[in-house]
């Protein structure tokens, strides 16, 4: 029996080089039992003809699949599934059942009902998208990256790639931080004072495991991070959010406290930077109060208006702050590459809680990125970066003024958005609704705050929006406005 040309349709999404999917059509028609052993594959004169495409395409992905005995080649006869390919599995009635179980009453759903910034999986589909965090590709270093992501997967670095490091980390990622990271950050560091996590979000996990419980109780900014809540709502601890002004975390407001998380480089989301004057105080509010602070520092590397401001770590002097950054803005989000900075007694017992969960990030990653730090690609990025968000910078707050938008906060130093204010009765999220439809994406500010908090604010992101696109993006916002 034959399997007809028609059984393979090569979609507009799909990914990879057509040799690829013809392959990943072969491979997945096998292993969901569609492709049977000893069923003759379409020719390849007559599957490249089908599908439009160079028939050399076709036999160099039938080559490959008899290789790797998914295929058998009969002389003249063509290409047939072969008897040794892997087998669909066979379990006829595993069909979907009713759970028996209401998980979401059992757990309360105290995680998936948090409230979270909605991005669609799709943005960038959208020709205006204000989408805060995303990479734009035109900005970044391919070419670089893949030779450091080749070196990392070479002979000499096959142990890095292989080996279980346990509950350690790559010595040549973690001596790159110490040496040329951190530094940037006025941070003096040793190596056992370094924890790589699985990005920002992971290492703020960590932090408040270890030093928060029942009966504790922690100091949250607000508008702050969404991301804080679920992760002390599994703490236990009491959560107490304190207002944040056009300076960031006030520490003369700040109520009796174990831990306070802050973001004094770039507030979340109002890009206020903490001036020096405050940070001085609030680091002596935790003497004299004797509480913890997580910095979490998660866009210091965007500070292009001015010069960066020393990081709160870099000024503690007795082991009161714990510093957690992050790869993620920087370089992509995908890579989920973070760290975390303390003294040596907190960063045992962090990789300790590490070690409970994941032995350590993948060796692959993180000597690839130890590699693209140490050759100044790095280096080279960010500055590319700087240059390009100070320019949308510029284009952004140039069409926000002249179509009379009103900026909330946007902070002294750089950052990659804008805090904006609708005028009051706006509900951010229905203006979210309404602006897809005109194919412009914005992020309703209502789950930055605490309870309800206010709904007519909302961020606008330039860092993965073309410098020509945003004014009209701007104005279809100002029209759905009006």
């Amino acid at each position: 029996m034959q399997i007809p040309p028609e059984a393979f349709v090569l979609g507009p999404q799909g990914s990879g080089t057509l040799q690829q999917r013809i392959r990943g059509m072969v491979t997945q028609g096998i292993l969901a039992g569609r492709f049977r052993a000893g069923q003759r594959l379409p020719s390849s004169r007559g599957l490249a003809e089908h599908l439009g495409i160079s028939r050399i395409t076709v036999t160099l992905a039938y080559a490959d699949l008899v290789a790797s005995d998914y295929l058998t080649a009969r002389g003249r006869s063509g290409y047939f599934v072969s008897e040794n390919a892997p087998k669909a599995a066979e379990f006829p009635d595993a069909g979907r059942r009713a759970d028996a179980v209401d998980f979401g009453a059992l757990t309360g759903r105290r995680f998936s009902s948090l409230a979270r910034v909605a991005r669609p999986q799709d943005w960038d589909t959208f020709p205006y998208p204000f989408i805060y965090g995303q990479a734009d590709p035109t900005l970044f270093d391919h070419q670089n990256w893949r030779q450091c992501a080749l070196r990392a997967l070479g002979k000499r670095d096959f142990a890095a790639l292989t080996s279980d490091y346990y509950e350690r980390d790559d010595p040549l990622l973690v001596a790159e931080l110490v040496r040329t990271i951190l530094p940037r950050r006025g941070i003096a560091a040793r190596e056992d004072e370094v924890l790589l996590t699985l990005g920002a979000q992971n290492a703020l996990w960590i932090a408040a495991t270890i030093l928060l419980g029942p009966g504790r109780r922690a100091v949250v900014e607000n508008p702050g991070y969404p991301g804080w809540r679920g992760i002390l709502a599994a703490t236990g601890a009491e959560v107490v959010p304190v207002a944040v002004d056009e300076a960031g975390l006030p520490p003369d407001s700040l109520p009796a406290a174990d831990v306070v998380f802050t973001t004094p480089s770039h507030q979340c989301p109002t890009n206020a930077t903490m001036p020096m004057e405050r940070r001085v105080a609030l680091l002596a509010a935790a003497k004299r109060e004797g509480f913890i602070i997580v910095e979490d520092d998660y866009e210091f590397e965007m500070s292009f208006l001015k010069p960066v401001a020393p990081a709160l770590k870099s000024l503690d002097d007795d082991g009161r702050v714990i510093h957690a950054g992050s790869f993620s803005k920087s370089m992509f989000p995908g890579l989920r590459l973070g760290y975390l900075v303390g003294p040596a007694s907190f960063i045992a017992e962090a990789r300790g809680l590490r070690a409970t969960m994941l032995r350590h990030p993948p060796g692959h990653i993180q000597r690839a990125v130890a590699y693209f730090l140490a050759q100044g690609h790095y280096d080279a990025l960010i500055n590319r970066m700087k240059s390009a968000f100070r320019r949308r910078r510029q284009v952004m707050a140039e069409a926000i003024a002249a179509e009379g938008l009103e900026v909330a906060g946007q902070g002294g130093f750089g950052g990659s958005s804008f805090w904006m204010r609708a005028p009051d009765g706006v509900d951010t999220e229905d203006l979210a609704l309404r602006l897809r439809a005109e194919g412009v994406l914005i992020e309703p500010g209502r789950a930055f705050f605490a309870g309800e908090g206010a709904r007519n604010f909302y961020r606008l992101a330039y860092s993965s929006i073309a410098p020509q696109k945003i004014p009209e993006g701007i104005a279809r916002i100002a029209r759905a406005l009006r």
